[in-house]
């Protein structure tokens, strides 16, 4: 459930992002992205101690804005994450840039990979890992996958299972993510094309080379053309994938391939064309839909089949929201009981939850002080990356625990 959450978190979409990997001794890693997230430019700042050159690094990142046409800066909330994000808060930028605080968990695990590897062979570690920091703000999903869920760090218990059924497990939450949302052909990953119904990493791999070789696809059908890809694949695949500039337009909606004759008859009854039948509320209403019922297709198609129209493509995902720690917040050292501070959800167990308070250290919501009454699954309260509000309950310096609570907090 917590990687269910994790996958599903709201992207950002496709902007120009600067993102920054910070630290201290050595440096902020600092990479620019293009929408579509290939890198276009990469350097190290120092703004932090001990060089603390926090003029030179608010001047280089103002001009990195401009050049690039950054649109949102993604930070990692590791080491020096606070002191960073609160550099990049005085900048005066001459563009409307939003700052995000993006989960650095399993970043390092990405960066050291065979995947990372193969992506940017010229590049050190840090660099893949700012790089994966700035695509999982765009596109938490498209990034994810190429992590192996386990080194993620969600949930609890995770090696005192059975490793195989647990991996059998974990890939199944991956794969319905991934078809739940739908999958860009023309940009995908071989990595998220591998998790979709009917493709394996030989079909993936195939994909994306006929994509090389032979330009963007230009429609769903075009996927028989793929070196291996039978009718049995096609036909477990194609709704999952979606391609935006399609001739037809029912290439970028969930409707099966299969069921475009459906929609092309209820146009023609209508005397309009496909494209008023998506974009026109009143047309649709016309519809009888019993009237286009056979042995074949039954009403519960037809019912999600109008529901995929009135939102043809769109992503289900929630859309995303900046969040900003309490300020002068840094340390747990400044922490007071009593203080109600706003968080981030950053793991759920049986126990309860913990919160990110901005702090570098983690404060646990035990399941007793989740709510005004009496809760006996936290997931039913809250959710993994969920903004909430707590109160400091209890701060125990020398063990580096804090007690958080969410009773009497107004969320």
């Amino acid at each position: 459930e917590n990687l269910r959450q994790l996958l599903l978190s709201p992207p950002l979409g496709q902007k120009s992002v600067l993102a920054i990997d910070p630290g201290y001794r050595t440096g902020c890693k600092v990479v620019c992205l293009d929408p579509q997230g290939n890198l276009l430019h990469n350097e190290t700042v120092f703004p932090h101690p001990p060089q603390s050159e926090q003029g030179k690094a608010m001047s280089k990142i103002s001009a990195l804005v401009d050049t690039y046409k950054i649109e949102a800066i993604a930070i990692g909330n590791g080491t020096a994450s606070r002191e960073t994000e609160a550099l990049i808060k005085r900048i005066r930028f001459n563009r409307d840039v939003k700052v995000f605080v993006v989960s650095e968990d399993g970043a390092s695990v990405y960066s050291a990979s065979p995947v990372a590897r193969e992506e940017f062979p010229e590049y050190d570690v840090t660099v893949r890992g700012a790089v994966s920091i700035g695509r999982r703000l765009m596109d938490p999903l498209a990034e994810l996958v190429k992590i192996d869920p386990k080194s993620i760090g969600v949930g609890q218990y995770q090696h005192d299972v059975d490793q195989t059924k647990l991996k059998g497990s974990l890939d199944q939450v991956v794969e319905s993510c991934v078809n739940h949302v739908g999958v860009h052909l023309n940009t995908a990953s071989k990595h998220l094309l591998t998790y979709v119904s009917g493709l394996g990493p030989q079909l993936a791999k195939n994909i994306v080379e006929y994509r090389a070789q032979n330009g963007a696809f230009r429609s769903r059908d075009e996927l028989k053309r793929v070196p291996r890809l039978g009718e049995k694949a096609f036909e477990q695949c194609a709704g999952f994938l979606r391609i935006a500039e399609a001739e037809n337009p029912l290439d970028n909606t969930a409707v099966h391939p299969e069921s475009y004759h459906i929609v092309e008859k209820m146009a023609a009854d209508l005397g309009c064309s496909v494209v008023d039948l998506i974009r026109n509320e009143e047309l649709r209403a016309k519809i009888k839909l019993e009237k286009y019922v056979t042995d074949k297709v039954g009403l519960p198609t037809l019912n999600d089949i109008m529901q995929e129209l009135s939102k043809p493509g769109r992503d289900p995902r929630k859309a995303i929201k900046v969040f900003e720690f309490a300020e002068g917040i840094f340390s747990i050292d400044d922490l007071k009981p009593g203080m109600v501070l706003p968080g981030i959800v950053t793991n759920i167990t049986n126990f309860g939850v913990f919160v990110d308070i901005g702090v570098k250290q983690d404060g646990l919501v035990h399941i007793s002080q989740m709510a005004n009454r009496f809760v006996s699954n936290p997931l039913d309260v809250v959710k993994l990356h969920q903004h909430v509000k707590v109160k400091v309950l209890e701060v125990d310096i020398p063990r580096k625990r804090i007690q958080l609570s969410m009773r009497d907090v107004e969320q």
